[in-house]
């Protein structure tokens, strides 16, 4: 089962990396003028009617089958973690995408930040647990999760750029988080026959809970650079539900003498994100502009040197 549930989970990290790339790549071709009610709607009706989009929401939508799937044979800890490599899936599909390569440092930063997280997760061994959670547990951790979005929409509201694409990605990841939680507790209850998945109240939840992580994630990827907002996504959500394992369904890490090499991972993710802030502002935002518009401006003009 272990092999079947990592498989299924690296096939959705690669959906939904290539899902992130695609409506980034749409997002640049509508930029944002105003954060007005009026201004979104229009701006969310024409990415409606770009092929990049439409394509990057049905592989959206795959990557929540194989996550579904995954989840049904293996736990919440393992299942999210997995999802860090949807960081180098981003890379190597945005580097076609956009027909730009990210610089080296940002490579590098990457490579850290899923290295550093998957050896935290080889040592911790997260294990299984309950397959639904009790009541009482949902009312603490639902009650964290609805917390901490509100908070980091907030503080996302005076901000602009790379922060705010931060701030925004890291509550669309918390969200994705609390949709997997409950898409656990459905399927969870398949064992006692598809009536009692569909009679529920989780199996709807999760419809609402992924529904407010994709508009935060559309105002990520609008918000600022890939780099800014991807690995906010990705490690907020897999840390994210390494609590929610805990809290919701008794599944726990390994301690002991197996905290040395989790720290070590701890420190490869701090190190990576510094190592990132530093890339973005080297290298540029290698996502910011549409490749067929800047192949059209290249051809009309001569090239000018970077200072």
């Amino acid at each position: 089962m272990t092999a079947v549930t990592v498989l299924l989970a690296l096939l959705a990290a690669l959906s939904n990396a290539s899902a992130s790339v695609l409506q980034r790549r749409a997002a640049v071709q509508e930029p944002d003028h105003g954060d007005g009610a009026g201004s979104v709607v229009r701006r969310f009706t024409r990415l409606l009617r770009r092929p990049y989009w439409l394509a990057g929401a049905g592989l959206l939508a795959l990557s929540s089958l194989l996550q579904a799937g995954a989840l049904a044979v293996g736990s919440l800890s393992l299942v999210q973690p997995l999802l860090a490599a949807e960081l180098l899936f981003t890379l190597a599909v945005g580097s076609v995408v956009f027909r730009s390569r990210p610089d080296g440092r940002t490579w590098l930063a990457f490579v850290a930040l899923a290295g550093g997280l998957a050896l935290f997760l080889l040592a911790a061994a997260p294990s299984a647990g309950r397959s639904t959670a009790r009541p009482g547990d949902w009312l603490l951790g639902g009650g964290g999760v609805l917390g901490a979005v509100v908070l980091l929409v907030a503080a996302a509201r005076p901000v602009r750029g790379a922060s705010r694409a931060a701030l925004l990605g890291l509550a669309s990841a918390v969200s994705f988080a609390a949709t997997a939680a409950l898409l656990k507790e459905a399927v969870g209850r398949l064992e006692q026959g598809p009536a009692a998945m569909f009679g529920h109240w989780s199996l709807y939840a999760t419809g609402v809970a992924g529904l407010v992580a994709f508009l935060l994630l559309q105002g990520a990827l609008g918000a600022g650079s890939l780099s800014a907002s991807q690995p906010a996504l990705t490690l907020g959500d897999a840390l994210t539900s390494v609590v929610l394992g805990w809290v919701l369904f008794a599944e726990s890490i390994h301690l002991g003498l197996r905290l040395l090499p989790e720290a070590v991972g701890v420190a490869l993710i701090g190190a990576g994100s510094i190592g990132l802030a530093h890339a973005a502002s080297v290298g540029g935002e290698w996502d910011a502009t549409d490749p067929e518009a800047s192949a059209g401006s290249t051809a009309a003009l001569p090239r000018t040197p970077r200072r």
